[in-house]
């Protein structure tokens, strides 16, 4: 990955009033003073960056699935777009929610955990074929609605596409790793 920083930050002095505001706002809704990742870009784009951060506070912070499932779909979404920053951020928050370090080593890989409990496994196969095959079957369906409902079913869904939108966002701008981060992650080939 070429390590230009496409969409860096901005300086204070050179934002708008729109951006200002945009940033006042997420400091507050995060309660943090750390502005960083897709934000950064997003700021070029003050109202998307807004209406983004608040479904994103919704997903991460408030949806209807345990942290842990949650987590493990943030992490799969990661890796399904090789986005180092969120796999830095998400792999110490996933073993925090209490999943396994080899089912986190073995997304890290590319590969399916060989034990996975079985909501993980729901969860894992629900985000994988959404993913990859850009809908989902009957069968995993069907467990999933059986494990989390509608509600959660569609959490899910959130989560997928919202960490999908910051992944794109990060890959596009070429967002930089803080330096206590590390490339774990290796590129997939190439699709034909």
């Amino acid at each position: 990955m070429n390590a230009t920083d496409r969409m860096p930050p901005i300086a204070d002095a050179d934002m708008t009033a729109e951006q200002r505001q945009a940033v006042a706002d997420y400091a507050a809704t995060r309660n943090t003073t750390v502005f960083e990742g897709p934000f950064v870009p997003l700021l070029r784009s003050p109202e998307l960056l807004d209406r983004v951060q608040r479904v994103g506070e919704y997903l991460r912070y408030r949806n209807a699935l345990p942290r842990r499932l949650s987590e493990l779909a943030i992490l799969t979404t990661a890796r399904h777009w090789s986005q180092q920053f969120e796999w830095n951020i998400h792999a110490v928050d996933a073993a925090t929610a209490g999943l396994a370090p080899d089912v986190i080593d073995a997304i890290a890989e590319g590969r399916r955990p060989e034990a996975l409990a079985d909501d993980e496994a729901v969860v894992y196969d629900f985000s994988l074929e959404l993913l990859h095959n850009r809908s989902v079957s009957d069968p995993t369906y069907d467990r999933a609605i059986a494990l989390a409902g509608e509600q959660g079913v569609i959490d899910l869904v959130g989560i997928l596409g919202y960490y999908s939108l910051l992944a794109m966002v990060m890959n596009t701008a070429r967002t930089p790793l803080r330096d206590d981060m590390t490339m774990r992650l290796e590129p997939f080939p190439a699709p034909c």
